[in-house]
């Protein structure tokens, strides 16, 4: 599968592989297809397992219903046509960095047939940008009976199980069983908590429309279950106080302090004994990079498969592969760890790719990378958005809520937006969706 043709002499242009089509990888494909890519100066190769990109912090939303995947996903060989890069269906597996060669393993169809055999990808530069997926520690059953919200394919199913949950709850003629028109969802993180929020919206929209016998008051019930002392752990204090208020406000039941022992079809169960009733369950606790990754082609990684790299990102053991986003471990000077994965942080360093890669390709040295923390929002649909922002003249962060933070919020998305298709496509695309958004139902009915 590819994007524009090649001139004659492709061949011999140095080819810049990017692996992983998420926000990033995406973001860094589209301006190198731009400057190199249009200048015939190199070829651009993003190569993705899906065939669509959404942005990665708007599936909640598609698991609730509030947001209609086929009207946001955006079609990579379309936006390779457009962009000057080249585009290949596939999942990486394995690197051989003597050869500069990738291994893409054999992509099958719905029917589990080959659609495209086995191959390898040779190129002159790889960066890597699979992202990551949740961390469930090998806790029994969650694999079996807990959906994660990783694709926008795991968000959709978890969608039609909320369907067909209320359908089957009301349509049957006997009391509803003790874990019917629950849910749990496993971590307090910004994906849990923004979860909780948009479904106690779905469900009475989808009450609404038909379902007479659910009285989403007393039958719908929604539990967080997060195994640190608060919700929101990783964010500032206050902004978890302001969105427990909000949460319980809505009526969601939050355990803190509960570790997570095992998962089964009708429940949680937890180490201190206590057993959540719930037909439905999301996992979303906890993350790490892809095992394919686990020390691949002699590459450094940690304990969560990440790739270590240096401040340049560059790979600590090779200078020729790159990796960012949630699937690299990048030094964070002054702090422990790694530079956190955010979607800020993915963005960034995108944008310094971007800029370094071309003047790379005319032997000039890289610059180091510097991560700049500008606050955390976390959105809970129409009822409210918290955040903190990092006041760079006051030397602090800034605490938000309300219409101010909401705006902010959803100007990231215009941002990512921006940078895949420039302003004048965002705003007619803006202006659009306004419109058709009120010949809609309000929740997706499928």
């Amino acid at each position: 599968m590819m994007g524009p043709a090649e001139p004659a002499a492709a061949s011999e242009l140095h080819h810049i592989v990017i692996v992983g089509g998420g926000a990033g990888g995406l973001e860094l494909a589209t301006r190198l297809g731009d400057t190199l890519g249009r200048a015939r100066r190199a070829r651009v190769t993003l190569i993705d397992r899906s065939r669509t990109h959404l942005w990665k912090p708007l599936l909640h939303e598609v698991a609730a219903g509030n947001m209609d995947l086929d009207h946001h996903a955006l079609d990579y060989l379309a936006q390779a046509r457009w962009h000057h890069f080249r585009f290949q269906l596939g999942s990486m597996d394995g690197l051989d960095r003597a050869r500069r060669t990738i291994f893409v393993a054999p992509t099958l169809d719905e029917d589990g047939r080959e659609l495209i055999p086995r191959r390898e990808i040779r190129y002159d530069t790889l960066v890597i940008a699979v992202g990551s997926h949740t961390n469930d520690f090998g806790t029994p059953g969650a694999h079996e009976h807990a959906i994660s919200l990783d694709t926008s394919g795991e968000a959709e199913l978890f969608h039609r199980r909320l369907i067909n949950a209320c359908i089957r709850a009301n349509s049957q003629a006997g009391p509803l069983k003790p874990e019917q028109l629950k849910v749990a969802i496993i971590g307090a993180g910004a994906t849990g908590v923004e979860l909780a929020a948009e479904l106690h919206k779905s469900t009475r929209e989808l009450v609404a429309y038909g379902f007479d016998k659910i009285d989403p008051e007393k039958d719908v019930h929604l539990t967080v279950i997060e195994s640190a002392p608060r919700i929101l752990p990783a964010l500032p204090e206050r902004l978890s106080k302001a969105a427990g208020e909000l949460l319980r406000g809505l009526n969601v039941r939050m355990l803190t302090g509960e570790h997570v022992t095992e998962v089964t079809a009708d429940g949680v169960m937890t180490a201190s004994g206590k057993k959540i009733p719930a037909e439905l369950t999301v996992w979303a606790a906890g993350i790490k990079a892809p095992d394919f990754l686990r020390e691949i082609g002699g590459l450094e990684t940690n304990r969560l498969n990440q790739l270590v790299v240096k401040d340049t990102l560059e790979t600590t053991r090779d200078p020729d592969v790159f990796a960012f986003g949630d699937c690299a471990c990048c030094p964070w000077p002054g702090h422990q760890g790694c530079v956190p994965p955010r979607a800020q942080a993915a963005h960034q360093q995108a944008l310094h790719l971007a800029g370094m890669l071309p003047p790379r390709l005319a032997g000039r040295p890289l610059k180091p990378w510097r991560y700049r923390d500008f606050g955390s929002l976390v959105s809970f649909g129409e009822y409210s958005t918290v955040g903190s922002l990092m006041g760079i003249l006051l030397g602090g962060s800034i605490f938000i809520e309300g219409l101010f933070a909401r705006l902010m919020y959803v100007s990231l998305y215009r941002m990512h937006l921006y940078a895949l298709h420039g302003l004048a496509k965002v705003m007619f695309d803006t202006l659009a969706r306004l419109i058709t958004r009120r010949t809609e139902p309000r929740v997706k009915l499928h």
